[in-house]
């Protein structure tokens, strides 16, 4: 019998958002990369020359440093999709952090996104 891997569904990290159509979220570009990309629930940060969304990065210089908000659905290349940048509860057992990030690192981007009306429950 073949094994199948279910990856994260679109927005299955989020808990609520503010009232209102689409409040919480932002149509931006993502830069992805190749296959498989990134998944949903994934932290980005935004890059300060060009202004596109990428994988947070604590140690980069480019921007990448700085939490923006979560990717809302999956994403591969550089694309236009939904990331929630405010007033939102996320559930963070759901979020996709830096690789090999540990309790103390988990607590600073949270505490970022808190900063940005992002609460972690």
């Amino acid at each position: 019998m073949a094994i199948l891997n279910e990856t994260r569904g679109t927005a299955n990290f989020l808990v609520s958002e503010a009232n209102g159509m689409y409040r919480s979220r932002d149509a931006v570009t993502v830069a992805a990369g190749a296959a498989p990309g990134l998944t949903a629930g994934t932290i980005l940060g935004k890059l300060t020359s060009g202004g596109n969304y990428v994988a947070y990065a604590p140690g980069g210089s480019d921007g990448s440093q700085t939490i923006a908000g979560i990717l809302w659905e999956a994403a591969v290349g550089t694309v236009r999709k939904t990331v929630v940048t405010r007033d939102a509860e996320v559930n963070g057992a759901h979020l996709i952090y830096q690789s090999g990030a540990d309790a103390t690192a988990k607590a600073t981007a949270n505490a970022a996104l808190k900063a940005l009306g992002i609460i972690v429950r």
